[in-house]
């Protein structure tokens, strides 16, 4: 197999279910297999990518990756130090871009010997297109590599850049833990529809078309999420007995202070992985 260009190779550090959501779609957009290098020393999820992706695939850390112009650091944060060690010496040229959570760009800098940092928050609809994705840089990024980093995540969902690190507190709060609210709710109105007389898949079909198609609508409307709301909340109606319901329980105030605690844990694995 031909070595890859050094400006169009891209390493990844771990080949978890992130790291296969980006692989595809750089080989969907026409990134060629053969400038994808993964480091991933479990045999069974190596094999997988190799069957499905074509990429190389190496079992540990090595001159390959001095191909790579963008790294992406797709391992668990507390294995983060013990994967850098031996792939600092052949990344440390490259632009740095992390999906993990809580490892901040001073640490990401100090272990590979790169300032060129990105650290990005997805979360897991961007296995199916659909994610959201907040992003900081380092000032030594350029906009040139900004942009390279916008391609990459393209086929994920949307991206959002943000000019404050501690943000991403924030926005994994918000969107990083998002989806598992959502599903949250989606098995309360599941419970609800099977109580209320359903079958599982009907309340299930009708949560998730509500929940995407609210979404939607909430996409595309200039209208702020109180009044759309309020336009379906008719007086003594059937909403408004269920959202009164939801206030007499305090479902709001409850709801704004797990995001709070989300955001404070959020601190928290920072302080104990990625000071």
């Amino acid at each position: 197999m031909a070595a890859a260009s050094s400006s169009s190779c891209v390493a990844f550090i771990g080949g978890g279910n992130m790291a296969s959501a980006l692989i595809g779609g750089l080989l969907q957009s026409g990134h060629a297999g053969d400038a994808i290098v993964v480091v991933e020393p479990v045999d069974a999820q190596a094999e997988r990518l190799r069957a499905r992706f074509g990429v190389r695939v190496l079992p540990e850390a090595g001159p390959a990756l001095a191909q790579a112009a963008l790294v992406v650091w797709a391992v668990k944060p507390q294995l983060f130090r013990e994967a850098a060690a031996p792939c600092a010496p052949h990344v440390h040229h490259a632009v740095q871009l992390s999906v993990m959570a809580g490892i901040r760009s001073g640490a990401l800098c100090a272990a590979t010997g790169s300032a060129r940092v990105v650290r990005a928050m997805p979360n897991t609809p961007a296995l199916v297109g659909r994610g959201m994705t907040g992003l900081f840089a380092s000032p030594q990024v350029s906009a040139a590599e900004r942009s390279a980093v916008d391609r990459l995540l393209a086929p994920t969902g949307e991206v959002l850049w943000l000019d404050d690190e501690t943000q991403l507190d924030a926005v994994t709060a918000l969107s990083g833990s998002g989806p598992a609210y959502v599903f949250y709710f989606v098995e309360a109105m599941m419970r609800a529809g099977v109580e209320l007389g359903l079958s599982a898949e009907q309340a299930r079909r009708l949560a998730l078309g509500t929940f995407s198609g609210a979404a939607a609508l909430a996409a595309q409307s200039t209208d702020a999420p109180q009044v759309l709301r309020a336009n379906v909340t008719s007086k003594r109606g059937t909403t408004h007995a269920a959202i009164t319901t939801l206030e007499e329980r305090g479902v709001m105030d409850a709801f704004v202070a797990a995001l709070h605690a989300a955001a404070r844990r959020a601190r928290e694995l920072g302080d104990e992985f990625g000071g």
